[in-house]
């Protein structure tokens, strides 16, 4: 099974890396760029699990290393 995991910043939590690239961003030309959220995405492939396992092993990975839970949301999306 294959999962991609996407991090962001929860609303209200600073984004210094954002506010750099909507900065570029302006700098380069390109107007009308605002709130920029910058994130990860991490591509996970998890083998010899059931669904119901993956997406168990799946929420304690984020939970305990992949994201920060006070600071980070995350979904996770089976492809």
């Amino acid at each position: 099974m294959k999962a991609r995991i996407i991090v962001t910043l929860k609303p209200g939590v600073l984004d210094p890396q954002g506010k750099a690239i909507e900065g570029a961003l302006g700098a380069l030309g390109f107007s009308g760029v605002d709130n920029v959220r910058q994130g990860k995405v991490i591509d996970i492939d998890l083998a010899g699990r059931s669904p119901t396992e993956a997406q168990s092993d799946l929420e304690a990975m984020c939970q305990k290393l992949l994201a920060n839970p006070v600071i980070e949301d995350y979904t996770i999306e089976t492809l």
